[in-house]
């Protein structure tokens, strides 16, 4: 067994030459599905803590949104579109604005969230914001530069479940010790503007989105609480819009309050 441990660890090390446009990570894409996998588990594992809607009792809503998450992942732009076991689940819980992506495509979005957006367009904004996280690998370099070697070594091996629950824990309810760099959220923006191109969405409607929190006196959700401030967002965002081309798409409100009203 511990020559097997060694011979893995070997093995992510090796691993580190192919991922130097992904800054310093511990992960090899196959890791990142294992262990995005291994989240996963946990969450679903929790039920008190996560109420994932079912699947089958709320075919309609899980229609829709996997419908936005394909649209998306059309996009030629998405380099592990093809690669990463993408998945979108719905968290039943109002009280929270906020969706998060696990590694390897796992992505989750609170009913708080949903219920707060205007229209599909923001929705898709929103999603384009946690896919390129994911698929820029941000979210184990993160945890690389976090937790380090032998502890990831430790999760990935499967010693480790306390430590992958307080991990899961951070990415889900806003936990401080986990926060992407600016530079992550900016590529983030960046990429979602980009991928949203290659849609029928309209582009700015995620600054939209950005200009509604501002406004409002909810909780800040914290992919925008341990991002740059929303006035950096909106100004960026807007400046790649344009640079683009200021492309103007459709946001679908009446199709988007159909998919509210499918929610309990």
């Amino acid at each position: 067994m511990k020559i097997r441990k060694l011979f893995v660890a070997f093995a992510i090390v090796a691993g580190l030459s192919g991922c130097s446009d992904d800054g310093i990570n511990f992960f090899t894409l196959e890791q990142d599905m294992k262990f995005g996998e291994q989240l996963d588990s946990a969450l679903m594992a929790n039920p008190d803590e996560y109420p994932i809607l079912d699947r089958d009792q709320y075919a309609d809503a899980y229609n829709h949104i996997e419908r936005v998450m394909e649209t998306i992942l059309n996009s030629n732009d998405i380099r592990y579109s093809k690669t990463f076991n993408w998945q979108v689940k719905i968290i039943h819980n109002d009280d929270v604005i906020n969706a998060f992506a696990a590694p390897g495509g796992y992505l989750y979005f609170y009913t708080g969230l949903i219920k707060f957006l205007d229209n599909e367009a923001q929705l898709a904004g929103v999603m384009a914001h946690e896919i390129a996280h994911a698929d820029r690998r941000h979210s184990t370099q993160m945890l690389t530069k976090q937790y380090g070697f032998s502890i990831l070594l430790s999760i990935i091996l499967g010693e480790n479940p306390s430590q992958l629950e307080q991990i899961l824990s951070q990415l889900a309810l806003g936990g401080t010790l986990l926060k992407y760099s600016r530079d992550n959220e900016y590529e983030a923006d960046k990429f979602a503007i980009t991928y949203l191109y290659d849609t029928d969405y309209h582009p700015y409607e995620m600054a939209r989105f950005f200009e509604k929190m501002m406004g409002s006196t909810q909780k800040i959700p914290e992919f925008l609480s341990t991002h740059p401030s929303d006035e950096n967002r909106i100004k960026n965002i807007e400046e790649v819009w344009k640079s683009m081309g200021g492309k103007e798409g459709f946001t679908y409100e009446d199709r988007y309050q159909d998919f509210v009203n499918s929610l309990p």
